[in-house]
C-alpha cells in the first residue's frame, strides 16, 4: 500500500527583504532564498549636489538600516534602483504627461541604470552597486502613449519594466538584467555569501511573507 503524501512545510525564512516589490521577491525566489518582507520608512529625497551613485547607495543602506532597527533577528536585505539620463536621476513618473515625456527622452539613446543592494546583519551594513547601460530603439509618440496606458510604467524607476512590455523597446543591454529589474543577483549573492546566508536553498516558492520583520525573534 502506498503511503499518503505529507504536505511540505514552508521553508524557514533566511532573511528579511526591506521591500514590498513583487519583482524583488520574485528574484529572491529565483535564487532560492526564503524570506519575510517589510516596508522601510525612509526619506528618499535627493540631497543637494548628491551624485546619483551616492544617492542610490545611501537609500539602499537607509532602507536596510530602518528595517533592521525594528529589532528582528534576521539579516535585512534592501535595494534601490534608479535611471540616470544626462546625469539626472529619473524617478517614477507621477502622471501620464511625465511618463510619456520620460519615454520620449529615453527613445533612441542609451541611459544608465544604477541598482544598489545592502545587507544589514548584526552590527554591520555591507553594500554593492550594479551599473548597467540600456539602449532604447527610437519610439514613436503613439508607442509612448500606448505603453503608458498599459499601466506598466506607474511604479517603475525610469517609467518602464524590462521584464514586461518594454522589453520590445530595448535594443541593447550591457550589465545586469536583474539589476535593471530591481535586485542585482550577482551582487546580492556576494553579500549573502559574505554574511553566511545560503542561497539555492531548495524550494523557496513558498516564500514566508509578513507585514513586518520586527516580530521575528
Amino acid at each position: 500500500m502506498s503511503r499518503p503524501l505529507q504536505p511540505r512545510s514552508a521553508p524557514v525564512p533566511l532573511l528579511c527583504l526591506a521591500s514590498m516589490s513583487p519583482r524583488r521577491q520574485e528574484l529572491l525566489r529565483q535564487i532560492g532564498v526564503p524570506h519575510l518582507v517589510a516596508v522601510p520608512d525612509v526619506d528618499e529625497a535627493v540631497l543637494p549636489g548628491e551624485a546619483a551613485a551616492d544617492y542610490v547607495v545611501r537609500i539602499a543602506r537607509s532602507k536596510a538600516r530602518a528595517v533592521h532597527a525594528q529589532g528582528g533577528a534576521l539579516p535585512v536585505l534592501a535595494a534601490d534602483t534608479i535611471v540616470v539620463v544626462d546625469g539626472r536621476i529619473c524617478g517614477k513618473p507621477a502622471d501620464r504627461e511625465a511618463g510619456v515625456a520620460l519615454l520620449a527622452q529615453l527613445s533612441g539613446r542609451t541611459h544608465t541604470v544604477l541598482s544598489a543592494v545592502a545587507l544589514a546583519s548584526g552590527s554591520t551594513i555591507a553594500h554593492r552597486l550594479s551599473t548597467s547601460e540600456v539602449r532604447f530603439r527610437p519610439l514613436s509618440r503613439a508607442e509612448c502613449v500606448s505603453y503608458w496606458e498599459s499601466g506598466e510604467p506607474l511604479d517603475k524607476a525610469g517609467g518602464y519594466a524590462i521584464q514586461g512590455r518594454a522589453a520590445a523597446f530595448i535594443e541593447h543591454l550591457a550589465g545586469s538584467y536583474s539589476g535593471v529589474m530591481g535586485l542585482p543577483l550577482f551582487e546580492t549573492a556576494q553579500l549573502l555569501s559574505a554574511a553566511g546566508v545560503p542561497y539555492w536553498r531548495g524550494d523557496a516558492a513558498n516564500t514566508a511573507a509578513a507585514a513586518g520583520c520586527g516580530a521575528v525573534r
